[in-house]
């Protein structure tokens, strides 16, 4: 053990600074920063996001919809830039006080109705198209047990092991160590689970595919982090074959790209408005 001695004060101060690279955005408080309402387009469903694990589940999610027809599906994403603090506007507090993405919005009811967190959006998209989520009770309790325990698993994925691996400002062997560990015994879970499953809950589909891959699939597939070798997760083969699967599907490969702000340019959908602005996107690339 070679982490520095710290003593925490006998009462805590807030010092702006603190969290690295995210302390512009970072604070003990809620509620909004500045007014500004927020953009509403032509569709049933607006959403608003970025293409973190938590925003492309919602998008792939909606992809997933549409490709089976699902006119109602029909939706507007538009870029919530959050490390300019986007999400602390007026408008966006509005529908989720907690300020983080996603959040949608349901303008297809008599009152619109604002929804936020991804596995909530998850769960209410599914419930409402009755798509993605198994109708027979046993399989469907299987089915929400495995979208909360990935609701219950990103914040030590993504907030205990990827802040203190990637972003934390100064590495300490003790966190660094300990998420490392949660998120291998978390591989593991998984791993098992889908030695003998094609997906997560077994031969269907669901949302609790789409929650898990989100983080998991990106994991294993070296997109966040950059940890796969640190984490040696082409151990895991089973989870690989599972991602690889997911991957393939023309609605995530559409999913992944809606709100997205880096990497290659033809991986990028800023703003999703209408279907025909993934055939504008390949038109410009070539």
């Amino acid at each position: 053990m070679t982490d520095k001695i710290y003593t925490p004060p006998k009462i805590w101060q807030w010092e702006q600074g603190n969290g690295g690279q995210f302390s512009n955005i970072n604070r003990p408080v809620s509620g909004a920063t500045h007014n500004k309402s927020l953009p509403v387009g032509q569709h049933p469903i607006q959403l608003y996001s970025l293409a973190t694990p938590n925003g492309v589940k919602v998008t792939i999610l909606l992809e997933e919809l549409l490709a089976l027809g699902i006119k109602g599906a029909e939706y507007d994403a538009h870029l919530i830039k959050i490390m300019e603090g986007e999400q602390f506007s007026s408008g966006f507090v509005e529908i989720n006080p907690n300020s983080k993405i996603p959040a949608l919005v349901d303008y297809s009811l008599t009152k619109p109705l604002a929804v936020f967190e991804s596995g909530a959006i998850l769960l209410y998209l599914a419930e409402k198209f009755k798509q993605f989520i198994p109708s027979q009770i046993s399989d469907r309790v299987q089915c929400l047990s495995w979208l909360f325990w990935q609701v219950g698993t990103a914040p030590l994925l993504g907030g205990g092991f990827g802040h203190f691996y990637a972003y934390a400002p100064e590495k300490y062997e003790y966190p660094i160590n300990r998420f490392t560990m949660e998120v291998k015994r978390q591989l593991d879970v998984l791993d098992k689970q889908l030695a003998n499953n094609q997906y997560i809950c077994g031969s269907e589909y669901t949302i609790a595919d789409i929650a898990i891959f989100s983080w998991y699939g990106a994991l294993v597939e070296n997109k966040i982090y950059d940890a796969a070798e640190f984490l040696q997760t082409n151990s895991y083969q089973n989870v690989i074959r599972w991602a690889r699967l997911i991957d393939s599907r023309s609605a995530v490969k559409r999913g992944k790209m809606v709100n997205r702000t880096w990497g290659e340019p033809e991986e990028q959908l800023h703003e999703r408005h209408q279907s025909s602005d993934f055939e504008l996107k390949t038109q410009d690339k070539n």
